[in-house]
This record gives structure tokens, sequence and C-alpha cells, in this order.
């Protein structure tokens, strides 16, 4: 049994209560800022900016823009300007200065109706290749977008037919090792998850879990795809090896089931070690897992084609930090542990997750 004195701890730094419902936190990189993405108590949209000030949080700014807030990503930015890309009720996509918050500095319409998932990639170091936003909304589509570009996307996979078309809730980056290869992961609401590989505009590969998947997220985007975990409605989450692709089988997968018996909101891997990741709640809690691999990553069937072999999934810790989902979650890109939350009790956290080099 492992020594529970060297087992991470999640503890709250800081709890503040706020008027608005949170549906997005992030970190602003190199820096001890963070942005709250939200709806106001009018229904409007809030953007508010935060910093840590020892063991309490000072809000710098705040702005209120007409349509509420769903999603944001700094993936796109570089360090330099660290701009904030994000995605509205009204299926907005705007790129804002944080130090000038008055008007975007990017606007186009991207969807007809809420852009429920958005994420960046190309900047802050993060991948290779050009900078690039992609968007995932009500209406089924996955846009890729280059800000450098007006109104029309790079890429758009589209819905075989409108009035079959589901609602993606989730969207990621990953694969992105060069300046040629890189790939979107999309969770659907009816529990499809698909791969989009965007140097060929193609479906690369596509399954389908039971229960809708709120979350998805490649373990690192700027490496060959390794990892992939989903999460879902009722209480599970996949893992799923992206290393080895089995041509009948697609990718090998485990699946697990969390205690608390909600809705998985979502997943977060830690910047400083890809294989520990946070799983958000629907009954407030946090939950810090671990991947180990198998002694061997893949193996051959009796074809003699080769397919993967997974390994396990360790829980490190788990804390209910509030009577309502963690819809919201952010991880410091700078100091390993510091994670900024959002709940829908309108409650906003600074958390550290203690002893994460230990385990």
């Amino acid at each position: 049994m492992a020594d529970a004195r060297n087992a991470p701890q999640i503890l709250q730094h800081v709890s503040k209560t706020l008027t608005c419902t949170i549906y997005d936190t992030l970190w602003v990189p190199s820096s001890a800022r963070f942005v709250l993405l939200g709806s106001s108590a009018r229904s409007t949209g809030t953007i508010q900016v935060y910093e840590l000030q020892g063991n309490d949080v000072n809000k710098l700014e705040e702005v209120d823009k007409q349509f509420s807030f769903k999603c944001g990503t700094f993936g796109a930015s570089d360090l330099v300007n660290r701009q904030l890309a994000t995605g509205d009720f009204k299926g907005n996509l705007q790129i804002w200065d944080l130090e000038r918050l008055g008007y975007p500095v990017y606007h186009c319409k991207a969807h007809e109706t809420i852009i429920n998932a958005i994420d960046g990639v190309g900047g802050s170091g993060l991948g290779f290749g050009a900078p690039e936003i992609v968007t995932g909304s009500r209406d089924g589509r996955v846009c890729v977008w280059d800000p450098r570009q007006k109104d029309e996307p790079v890429s758009s996979f589209e819905p075989e037919r409108a009035d079959a078309a589901r609602d993606c809730w989730t969207v990621a980056f990953g694969n992105s090792y060069n300046d040629e290869e890189r790939c979107v992961a999309a969770g659907y609401d009816n529990g499809d998850i698909k791969l989009f590989d965007l140097r060929t505009g193609s479906v690369r590969w596509q399954t389908t879990v039971r229960n809708g998947v709120c979350g998805v997220e490649f373990d690192r985007k700027d490496v060959k795809m390794n990892k992939l975990v989903a999460t879902t409605l009722e209480a599970t989450f996949h893992v799923y090896d992206m290393r080895t692709h089995h041509p009948e089988n697609g990718y090998s997968s485990l699946t697990e089931k969390v205690s608390h018996g909600t809705t998985i909101w979502g997943v977060k891997h830690l910047p400083q070690n890809r294989d520990i990741f946070a799983v958000l709640g629907g009954d407030g809690s946090v939950s810090i897992y671990k991947y180990s691999y198998p002694d061997q990553r893949s193996m051959k069937d009796v074809d003699g084609k080769s397919y993967g072999v997974l390994g396990q999934v360790h829980l490190l810790s788990s804390k209910v930090l509030s009577t309502q989902p963690i819809g919201a979650f952010g991880w410091s890109p700078d100091k390993e542990g510091l994670a900024v939350l959002g709940s829908f009790d309108q409650c906003l956290r600074v958390g550290i997750v203690t002893k994460l080099s230990k385990s």
C-alpha cells in the first residue's frame, strides 16, 4: 500500500462568491493572472481578469458584452501578445487583447448557434505550424480557423444532413508534432467520438460510447498522438491508446467508472506531466488520476496486425469542493499543481494539488 503521507492532496486556496455563472476559467500564460468567462445576472457576457495575490485574488478588469461567453483558449496566441479567443452563445468567435478589452481584435460569425467548445494550437509553444482555433457547436459543425484569415474557416467538418446534426459538445487539437500533421478530436451528445485529420481533410477514425461525450483532451498537443481521454454523462471516462491503430478494431481503450455516479464534465491534463489528469465531477468534486503504461505498448494478433495494449489508471486524490458541478478547470502552465476552478454555485476557486512530482 502506498504511503498516504506522500499522496497528493487537493487544497482550496481561495474561494470567492460571484454574481455570474462561470462557464470557463483560464490562466494567462506566464503570469499570475487568470480569466473568467461566463454570463452575468443580466444574461450578458462577462470577461473578468483576476490576479492571484498571496491568499486572495484581485479583480483587475471586468467587461460586459452583448452575448454570454461559453468557452475560451489562449492556445493559438504567442507568449508576447497572449490574446484570448472566445466562443459565445450566439456563435461568435472573437479574439481579445487583454490590455484593451473594449473591442475584439478579430471577430467572425463562426456558427449559427452556441459555440460549446474551443481549442487553440500553434501558439504559446504548443504545437507546430500555423496558429489555429477549432470550434464545436450545437449545429453539429466542427470548424478550424486561422486568425490571419477572416470569415471563412480553413477546414469545416459538416454533418451529412442538417436534420441529423448532433450537438458537438467538446473539441481538442492533437498530433501537432510537425508543420504538416494535425488532428482534431470531437465529442457529441449521442456518444460519438470523431477524429478529423486536418492534413487530409477527412475522418481518420470514429467510435461511439454509451453516453454523451462532455470532454475530450489529448495528453499533449505537440507530440505524435499518444493518449486521448473522453469523459461522459454517466460517471465514466475512457482512455484511448492513440499510438497503435488496428485496421478492424481501431484504437484500444479502457473504461473507468467513478464512484460519485454523476456526469464527468471535463478532463484536464497536467501541463508538467501528461500522465496525470483531473476529471470534473457533477457532484462538485475534482479527482486526480495517473495513467501507468504497460510493459509492452503493442502486440500482434493472430493475423499479424498490431493492436494497442492498455495500461491502468490509478486514483491519486479526490475532493468535493462545491455543492454544484465543477464545470470549468484550468491548470497553471507555469506552476505545477496550481489550478483555477468554476462551479455552478457561482463561486470561483483557486486550488492547489500538492506532491504531484512525487506521484
